[in-house]
Order: structure tokens, then C-alpha cells, then sequence
């Protein structure tokens, strides 16, 4: 079992650049799948970008192109970079390990564990 435990958030204008961290402790870290999720008021828990265990990357298409997720297991740490931020990227981000099969990768039921998430905000 690990624990999560996500940095990096805060308040930026639309077109600016953000990296969230998220810190893990406890065993096995690098045998997990890494996610990072997000949630704005009065919306459900979206799916951003997960990296698995052997570092393939899958992104929402919303944030394709402008978001790169990284691990390092040296550090127990999973990264999110997010640069040309808009408006619509405002939301808390939870990062969250599992070990989902390929084509459930997307959905949040499939990860275990979770980080008490981070706020980013993105104003116009």
C-alpha cells in the first residue's frame, strides 16, 4: 500500500505553466500504475493522464499535447506538466495509484488509493 500526498497547485493565468508533484511513500511503488484526475465544482471526477509501470503514458484528449506526466521511482514521485493552461483546466488534481487493466484505465473505480488532491486555478 502507498500513500499519496500531491504539491505543486495554485493560482496562474490562462497560457502559463504549472508541475504538480505527487509524493508517494510505502513499498512497491514502481509496480503501480500512476494517474492524476480532476474534479471542478459540480462535476465529476475526470480522467487527465496515467503512466504505468513500465512508463506508457495515456492522456485525456483535453489536455493532449499541452500535459506530460512523468514518473520517478527513484523518488517515489509522479509528475504532471502542464503548460498553456486555460480556464477549463481549473479544478482540484488527485493523483491515484492502481493497477487497472488496459481499457480501464480511465476510470477512477479502478485505483486504490488517493492523494488529498491540490487546487489549481487558471483565470482569463
Amino acid at each position: 500500500q502507498v500513500q499519496l500526498v500531491e504539491s505543486g497547485g495554485g493560482w496562474v493565468q490562462a497560457g502559463d505553466s504549472l508541475r504538480l508533484s505527487c509524493a508517494a511513500s510505502g513499498s512497491s511503488f514502481r509496480s503501480y500504475a500512476m494517474a492524476w484526475f480532476r474534479q471542478a465544482p459540480g462535476k465529476e471526477r475526470e480522467f487527465v493522464s496515467v503512466i504505468g509501470s513500465t512508463s506508457s503514458t495515456y492522456y485525456a484528449d483535453s489536455v493532449k499535447g499541452r500535459f506530460t506526466i512523468s514518473r520517478d521511482n527513484v523518488k517515489n514521485t509522479v509528475y504532471l506538466q502542464m503548460d498553456t493552461l486555460k480556464p477549463e483546466d481549473t479544478a482540484v488534481y488527485h493523483c491515484a495509484a492502481g493497477r487497472p487493466i488496459l481499457s480501464s484505465i480511465r476510470d477512477p473505480n479502478m485505483y486504490g488509493t488517493w492523494g488529498q488532491g491540490t487546487q489549481v486555478t487558471v483565470s482569463s
